[in-house]
């Protein structure tokens, strides 16, 4: 059974689902048995969420040759379970989760790690994706390392 890497996000439809499917494209690629996933921590918040995935995270999954095979899922609740059957957790924006997680789902706030990605109200797509981009492609590396045996940290 593969491991997995759960992405948090607040409405779990552009960042975390770019995130999600970005992952599972390289560790498909690298052979690792690992699986992403993504959830949303303030789904309710995501009101002029239209569809099921970001038009921006499609087009650049697009121009690096990836068919999003979630592109149809609409986005999820995270909930305890997801969190508790996860190996790793993620959450994209610290500044924005960190408190999320502490209210709905507390304890969980510290054991999580916490990337530092703006949305697009700060930052456009092509920089906030080319940052999760090299994040997601660095976390594939450090698990590669670690099936190999070149590194103990997955963090």
């Amino acid at each position: 059974m593969a491991r997995t890497v759960l992405f948090l996000y607040t409405g779990n439809y552009y960042r975390s689902r770019y995130a999600e499917e970005l992952f599972n494209h390289l560790a498909r690629r690298a052979g690792l048995d690992w699986e992403a996933t993504s959830h949303a921590l303030a789904i309710e918040r995501g009101k002029d969420n239209v569809g099921p995935m970001a038009r921006q995270t499609i087009d650049a999954l697009t121009v690096d040759g990836i068919s999003p095979l979630g592109v149809s899922r609409m986005p999820e609740v995270c909930t305890h379970d997801a969190l508790a059957a996860s190996d790793m957790v993620v959450a994209v924006k610290e500044a924005e989760h960190r408190t999320l997680l502490a209210e709905r789902f507390p304890g969980w706030e510290d054991r999580v790690t916490y990337w530092h990605v703006h949305d697009i109200d700060v930052a456009p797509p092509d920089v906030a994706l080319g940052e999760l981009k090299a994040l997601v492609e660095a976390l594939v590396q450090r698990l590669a390392n670690v099936r190999e045996g070149s590194c103990a940290d997955t963090t």
